[in-house]
């Protein structure tokens, strides 16, 4: 099981070859997929979003898992948003991670890897 972090997706729908690979080879596994709520805003609140991206975006939405920031998500991201010194969306993002026992998925190395309470993929 994986949590992916909001970059993936927008490399997913780019067409990126590495992130496109593992997707498909995880989906042949049967892995689920899980997001944050925060990733579900930050897709959708690009402010030039055309209608077929947003299209695109609703529709692999429907395919995933999505954690809602709940008062447990949030303690442990303020408490990661700290310790790390990330940006919130980032710790909630590890934070859905943790809770939910998934691996993270992401092509942020710089935040994500000084994390030692998540696993995480980069990709």
């Amino acid at each position: 099981m994986f949590t992916l972090d909001t970059n993936v997706i927008i490399y997913f729908f780019k067409g990126d070859q590495k992130v496109t690979k593992f997707l498909d080879e995880s989906i042949l596994k049967g892995s689920r997929f899980y997001i944050s709520s925060i990733t579900e805003a930050e897709l959708l609140g690009y402010p030039e979003i055309t209608p077929n991206e947003l299209s695109k975006i609703e529709a692999i939405l429907k395919t995933l898992v999505i954690v809602l920031v709940d008062s447990q998500i949030a303690r442990l991201a303020g408490s990661l948003k700290r310790r790390y010194k990330i940006s919130l969306p980032d710790s909630i993002i590890a934070a859905t991670s943790y809770l939910t026992n998934t691996v993270l998925v992401t092509r942020n190395i710089k935040d994500f890897r000084k994390i030692k309470e998540i696993s995480a993929k980069f990709i």
